[in-house]
This record gives structure tokens, sequence and C-alpha cells, in this order.
């Protein structure tokens, strides 16, 4: 309730409080009425905008204006732009929830379901919800205090131990395993070179990861560490740079392409160990998604961005705890793709990175921040005891 209050302070606005009622139990609500007034009529739409997407309700009871999309991939000019939490639109005097949710996307309506679309996936002729009537959004803070789920919430710090954030994240994931839920890792590269891969594959082989979302780095330098021992060069022992290293990796990618791909290579007994090896082995759905940086790129990364976008999305559907293991960009990706009620776990050395996750909408991370391949021998060893 202070940010809706701050929200209408902030726009120059102005609000009177009618009703107020707070919630005496966890599953309670508080309620709160109140008219909100600005100067012009463009500046309280703006102000309702942003008050809507804190769970707001314009307290008229009319249906959502639907306007006529007039070509692909446009949607029409004041379409509103979803949130990740739980959304219902009015249609036809009935509250209807909205499918697929996720940020950034618009509402088409067909047949009296409510969809969310990316704009480039909008047909001419489709229903799109517009402005900010006949909106309804539930936020999941309470929800994710019942499971437990904000013990980290808002602190993002490195002082805290990484033992007791591992041994509560492994109790989570213990818990989702238990009840048959399905678990995403977002991986970057650093997850082998920090000596993680070792204990990344115990949790695939113990069944806790059901799908790997990464680039082609990780899945290069996994390749890398198998065929050579080394990661960039780096002999993973020693921690020294050994002669030559630098060309391991390409030489990785050519035995990958000369055996048809990764897993063809698993099947001809040129790749025997690493992540993508377990993944294979295990069935693990996984999808590598590549960039114009990218060496090879290896068979198996998908190159076009789009269904790249979409595959990661596919994969997604089902999963109730997500874990990013230092990579940024993937895992700014995968939050956008998330509804508010998927718990989101995001593992960095920089605190920045978290930040930016929570910062951009994905108001349900929990940042731990640490070395991630510390982190992962913590979780491997939690999850073990």
């Amino acid at each position: 309730m202070n940010a809706m209050f701050d929200t209408v302070v902030r726009h120059d606005a102005a609000f009177d409080v009618l009703e107020f009622r707070i919630g005496r139990t966890n599953d309670e609500p508080s309620f709160v009425s109140m008219r909100v007034t600005s100067k012009t009529p463009d500046a309280l739409t703006e102000v309702l905008e942003e008050l809507v997407s804190l769970g707001c309700r314009v307290a008229n009871a009319d249906d959502a204006h639907l306007l006529t999309a007039d070509r692909n991939g446009c949607a029409p000019e004041d379409f509103y732009s979803t949130t990740n939490h739980q959304t219902s639109v009015r249609i036809d005097g009935r509250w209807v929830p909205v499918d697929h949710q996720r940020m950034d996307a618009a509402i088409a309506i067909e047949g009296g379901r409510a969809t969310c679309r990316k704009l480039r996936e909008i047909r001419a002729g489709d229903k799109v919800v517009c402005g900010i009537h006949g909106i309804k959004i539930v936020p999941e803070f309470q929800a994710r205090d019942r499971l437990g789920f904000a013990f980290m919430t808002n602190e993002i710090s490195s002082e805290r131990r990484v033992e007791v954030s591992g041994a509560r994240i492994a109790t989570m994931m213990r818990a989702a395993s238990e009840a048959g839920e399905r678990i995403a890792f977002v991986a970057g590269p650093v997850v082998v070179h920090t000596g993680g891969g070792a204990y990344f594959c115990e949790l695939i082989r113990h069944g806790y990861v059901n799908v790997l979302l990464a680039g082609n780095a990780l899945a290069v330098h996994d390749v890398e560490q198998a065929l050579y021992g080394t990661s960039l060069g780096v002999d993973m022992e020693s921690g020294r740079a050994i002669e030559g290293g630098h060309r391991h990796h390409m030489r990785a990618i050519n035995a990958i392409f000369r055996a048809g791909g990764l897993r063809p290579a698993v099947e001809r007994g040129v790749l025997t160990s690493g992540v993508m090896f377990e993944c294979i082995r295990r069935n693990v759905d996984f999808v590598l998604a590549g960039s114009i940086r990218d060496d090879g790129p290896l068979p198996d990364t998908v190159m076009n961005l789009v269904e790249a976008q979409d595959r990661y999305a596919a994969s997604l559907e089902g999963v109730k705890l997500v874990l990013v293991l230092s990579t940024m960009l993937h895992g700014i990706g995968v939050g956008n793709m998330l509804p508010a009620w998927v718990r989101l776990v995001c593992v960095d050395i920089n605190p920045a990175v978290v930040t930016k996750l929570a910062d951009r909408g994905s108001s349900q991370t929990i940042g731990i921040v640490t070395d991630v391949g510390l982190f992962l021998r913590q979780l491997a060893s939690a999850l073990h005891e």
C-alpha cells in the first residue's frame, strides 16, 4: 500500500482513502478503496496504469476495452502491456483468467479465452485488450511468503553465508522434486570455469535438473573440459594456463562437428563425461541459444533468435523453480518469460546482475551473491545430506 500511495504522489496526483480494511491473517487480504485525482486526463491515465500494475483495479464494472489488430505483428496503439502477475480481464460481465502469463505481452481474446501473446504473434483481426479498464492483477507476495521463499527477499548481499543459502535452496529443490514439480537451470560457462561442472553433473544424476537453458559457450567449454581437462585453455586441476590451450575449445567444437552433434558424440563414445553428457544420458531437456560472439557454434546451438526464444518458453512450461547461474542476459531473458508465481533464484558473483533481474520486473527473484562454483558445491552437499 505504501507503494500505491507513493506512486500517486510521485505523479503529482492526489488521493482520498474512502475505505480501508487490514487483513487479520496471512490468507485474508487487505483492502483499500481510494479516489485518485490529477491535473490532466493524460496524467491521470499515466498514474492509473502504474497503479493497475501494482494490483489495483479501476472501481467501475466495465468490460475490458477490445480493439481489432489491423496487421500482423502489430497491436492497436493503446494495447495493454502485461506484467508477470496473475491477471484476469472482464469479458461479457465475467472475469476471465489470462493464460500463458508473462510480462511484456499483449492480451488477445478468442472464443471467450484470454491469452498472453508476444507482439510478433499478433495477427490481423485479433481482438486485443486496450487501456486499463476491466483488468485485475493479483500480486504474488503473500503466496511467496507462505512458501517460505522470502528468507532473502530484498537482501542482496555478499555477506550472507553460502552454506545457509545453499541449504535453504536445497530444501526447496527437494520439496519440488518430491512433489513432481519441474526444476530448470539457466547456466553460463562460468559453471565450468569455476569448477562447478562436477557438482552440476551430480545434480543432474540425482534428478534435480529437468531443464537446462544455456548458450553455446557452456556446452563448448564443458566439452573442452571433458576432452582436454581445460576450460579456456586453463588446466582445471592445477589452475595453470596450458601451452597451446587457447586452441582447445576450437578443437572441442571440431570434434563435436565431426561426430555430427552432441547426441551422436555421446552415442559414439566421443563425449563420455560432463554436463552435456549427463543431460543427454538422463534425457534432460536442454536448449542452447546462440549469439553473434559464438565460436563454431556447435551444431546443437539454435542461432535463430526467435526460434531460440520460443524453444526456451516451451521448455519452461510447467516449471515451478528456476535457478540462474552466472548468466546475466539468458537469466534476464528467462525472467521475462516467467509468471510471478514461479520461484526464481539468481546466483552471481556480481550483485548488479541480481539487481537487474528484480529491476526489470521479476520481483520474485531471490539473489545469492557468491562464486557459482562454491554455491554448486554447497548445494550438492546439502542435497546429498
